[in-house]
């Protein structure tokens, strides 16, 4: 395929470098131009445009830093809608407002151009080695359309939903991971201020359950996932270890807002009668107050 790409920069350059691999012929684009020395030099070819890139070519990609850097390019005066001819497909991997992209999709429609969101996760790591996982919202008979291109920019390209999915994953996933993060180091703090050593501290949760995924991979699939809070774990325990931390904490005078507010959450649930089942049943506290149940229907 002819492939257009916009937005060489740290993980973009990285997976335009994987499309020309691939024997695509690939067109660029950048604000800078020297960024694109290396691709050329690998047989790109240079366009002084966005919509110069999207003249001519089956797909377009963009890989932008956000909202107010894509709507431009692709909108603006001289942007690939100005291009784009009917039957080609635009692929967003921008981690991009699901608004946005929902807009683009339904303008480029009237010229007969298809749009997928593809935010991609493994970072600038993973887009050297292809070792990249690639949410593509979008229609599926699309998907496969230019599935040549996506599966040469990363070894997993899971199709998540329509248009805009791609985008709503991506931006739960580094939500979660973010605050996942914040937990652990508030916890690692309070545990370093009580005397552990760091690195002990670290080999400890590495080896332990966050260290192996087992929440997300068995624990939350056989309870939460499924609705069953027969107890592995009882809440009236995990409640206990809860208070025993914060205790610590304000003892030592370490905040932990992130575990004070699970806590506060355990003891609602507490104060609900529902101390003798599964831990995880507190979780549903939040799904109540969301108005969304998370349940797979099957469990791994």
């Amino acid at each position: 395929m002819r492939v257009g790409f916009i937005g060489i920069g740290n993980i973009g350059k990285p997976m335009a470098e994987q499309i020309i691999r691939a024997g695509h012929t690939l067109v660029v684009h950048d604000l800078r131009r020297d960024a694109a020395t290396s691709l050329v030099a690998e047989g790109a070819i240079w366009a002084g445009s966005p919509a110069e890139v999207a003249t001519g070519c089956d797909v377009v990609c963009t890989c932008l830093p956000g909202p107010k850097e894509v709507e431009p390019v692709v909108l603006g005066e001289g942007g690939i809608a100005a291009g784009m001819v009917p039957g080609s497909v635009y692929v967003d991997h921008t981690t991009n407002a699901p608004s946005l992209v929902r807009r683009l999709r339904d303008l480029l429609a009237t010229k007969g151009v298809d749009t997928l969101d593809a935010p991609v996760s493994g970072g600038m790591e993973g887009a050297r080695t292809r070792d990249l996982v690639m949410l593509v919202g979008g229609d599926a008979t699309v998907v496969e359309k230019v599935r040549p291109v996506l599966d040469s920019m990363a070894k997993t390209v899971m199709h998540v939903g329509d248009v805009g999915a791609g985008c709503v994953c991506k931006l739960a996933h580094n939500c979660a991971g973010f605050s996942i993060d914040l937990a652990m180091v508030e916890c690692m703090t309070l545990a370093v201020k009580a005397g552990v050593d760091p690195a002990i501290l670290v080999n400890v949760f590495q080896r332990c359950a966050i260290g192996r995924s087992f929440d997300l991979h068995v624990r939350l699939p056989a309870t939460l996932f499924q609705g069953d809070f027969e107890p592995r774990f009882a809440l009236k325990v995990a409640n206990k270890d809860m208070t025993l931390a914060t205790e610590l904490a304000q003892a030592l005078g370490v905040p932990m807002k992130l575990a004070e507010a699970s806590a506060e959450q355990m003891s609602e649930a507490m104060s609900r009668g529902l101390g003798d089942r599964d831990s995880s049943v507190f979780l549903t506290l939040q799904e109540e107050r969301a108005g969304a149940q998370i349940r797979t229907g099957s469990q791994g």
